[in-house]
């Protein structure tokens, strides 16, 4: 029955206005497969090399001209997609003249309404290519183009702006211009404006953003991301706040009902000890114990090694037993920390032992941790047990590194073994391709006051090969212990002083005047 009447309606319509209802070759479907077809074979006309000059429209670019004709094919207009299209086609082959031309095509020649959305893949195009004033001409003519531009464009321009030290000045002429383009600066505008601003380490003036929200804007609530990067960018230390305290402005952000996590900690503890301010470092770390944060290893670490830098050897014993109660495993950085405390105490054998604890708990010890313990070996004149040590260093299959060489050689030469300490420099030269030259001095000028010139020679003569330049006082000694009758035919001998550094240096003309 109600087939049948509509049937009724239908010739009714038919007969008085001689159509159908509606034409099926103009429904929405068909428009929008038209447009695909259309896009098709806009893509496939890339393919093609682009028409001689005569048959080209020589007003309008070869992708322009293309898109027109591919809609037209099927009667139907460009979509905003369409162009979009073209000119990220344009982008990708460095044609960005020819976007211009396409931009006041769809200005002056289009009455469809464009997107938002476009101008802000637009704008990005041009930041990936380094085109900020055009990114920033497009956002104020985004109403040429019937659209009605939002903050959704406006925080994507400042956040291309702003990553450019040299742009950033463009920003209140932005936001000024944005006022007048009836565009309402929200806070999340801010909040790009202050993320922009402490990635360029400039947090003076994300400050004043920050207090200008607060005090003139009711309602204004900083989100704890923006807070987190703001004291991020607090500690850090080139910042534009040399004299800024730390805890101080976190207890702001507190006030501000921001509540600092396991990473804000751990910046501000680490930037107290930066500063050698280990009891502040210490108070944060009970800060964190009372706010109900269970601090990490890397945390205690650091607390610990600028208690130990303090020398306030009781309150380390105390932060390592501590960590233990807390169920926090050491890792290799702690333990080295606590075995330098250990050390400095003069107690050697203890951190020995704290070695094979380590081990025994499957932690195993670095090149930093045995030179740790050589050095204050060398310093109470422990040369054999050194040598038993750079042993087992050996058979765990931690190679020695520079430190542990200069270390070992510093303490023969101070125990009187040249012979040994020379062939460890020999070691150091056939492993690493260019030592330091200090590592060579003092052994060089205790051989020039033993008197042992040919193994002085020798030695240089290697070191000239890796070219390694001896310092200046090796020289002297050299002269001294040798008078005036050094024979020296070869000539690399000299060009290992450096003449700029040792032009005014008596010893380096009277070698060149030998």
């Amino acid at each position: 029955m109600v087939r049948s009447v509509s049937l009724k309606r239908a010739n009714l319509f038919l007969r008085q206005n001689r159509r159908w209802p509606h034409s099926p070759y103009k429904t929405r479907w068909h428009q929008t497969f038209n447009q695909q077809q259309a896009i098709e074979i806009l893509k496939k006309s890339l393919l093609l090399p682009p028409p001689t000059p005569p048959q080209q429209n020589s007003n309008q670019p070869h992708l322009l001209s293309s898109l027109l004709h591919s809609f037209s094919i099927y009667n139907c207009d460009p979509t905003p997609q369409a162009y979009l299209f073209v000119i990220k086609t344009l982008a990708k082959t460095s044609q960005f003249n020819q976007i211009h031309s396409v931009l006041d095509h769809i200005e002056k020649k289009e009455n469809l309404g464009i997107p938002e959305s476009v101008f802000v893949d637009i704008i990005k195009i041009y930041a990936d290519a380094d085109r900020i004033q055009e990114a920033v001409c497009l956002f104020y003519r985004i109403i040429k183009f019937r659209c009605v531009p939002s903050v959704y464009s406006l925080n994507t321009l400042l956040s291309v702006v702003c990553r450019n030290r040299e742009c950033i000045k463009m920003v209140p002429k932005i936001l000024l211009q944005s006022q007048l383009m009836k565009i309402r600066i929200e806070e999340s505008s801010i909040r790009v404006l202050i993320g922009c601003l402490c990635r360029m380490n400039r947090v003076g003036f994300a400050i004043e953003i920050l207090n200008f929200m607060i005090n003139d804007i009711d309602g204004f609530v900083v989100d704890a991301k923006t807070c987190s990067l703001l004291l991020s960018s607090v500690c850090e230390p080139k910042n534009d706040l040399p004299g800024v305290e730390v805890l101080g402005f976190l207890q702001e952000l507190k006030r501000l009902g921001f509540c600092p996590g396991m990473a804000d900690y751990t910046n501000v503890i680490r930037y107290l000890v930066k500063m050698e301010k280990g009891l502040d470092a210490l108070s944060v770390l009970d800060q964190m114990k009372s706010n109900g944060i269970k601090p990490d290893v890397v945390c205690y670490t650091m607390v610990l090694s600028r208690v130990i830098a303090e020398e306030d050897y009781a309150k380390a014993e105390k932060l390592f037993d501590e960590l233990l109660v807390l169920g926090l495993v050491p890792d290799v950085y702690t333990y080295n920390v606590y075995i330098n405390g250990l050390c400095k105490q003069n107690k050697v054998e203890a951190g020995i032992k704290m070695v094979a604890y380590m081990e025994e708990l499957r932690c195993n010890p670095n090149a930093i941790t045995y030179n740790t313990i050589l050095q204050a070996l060398r310093k109470v004149g422990e040369v054999s047990r050194s040598r038993e040590l750079v042993k087992e260093m050996r058979l765990k299959g931690i190679a020695p590194n520079l430190q542990t060489y200069n270390i070992m050689i510093g303490g023969l030469v101070s125990a009187g073994e040249i012979v040994e300490a020379c062939s460890l420099l020999k070691e150091v030269l056939d492993n690493h391709s260019r030592p330091p030259s200090f590592m060579f001095d003092e052994t060089l000028r205790e051989l020039c006051y033993k008197g042992k010139v040919s193994e002085v020679l020798e030695l240089l003569k290697e070191m000239v090969d890796k070219n390694v330049s001896p310092g200046a006082r090796v020289w002297e000694a050299l002269l001294l212990s040798s008078g005036s009758k050094l024979d020296i035919t070869d000539t690399s001998l000299i060009d290992l002083v450096d003449p700029v550094s040792f032009q005014n240096d008596i010893f380096y003309r009277y070698l060149t005047e030998l």
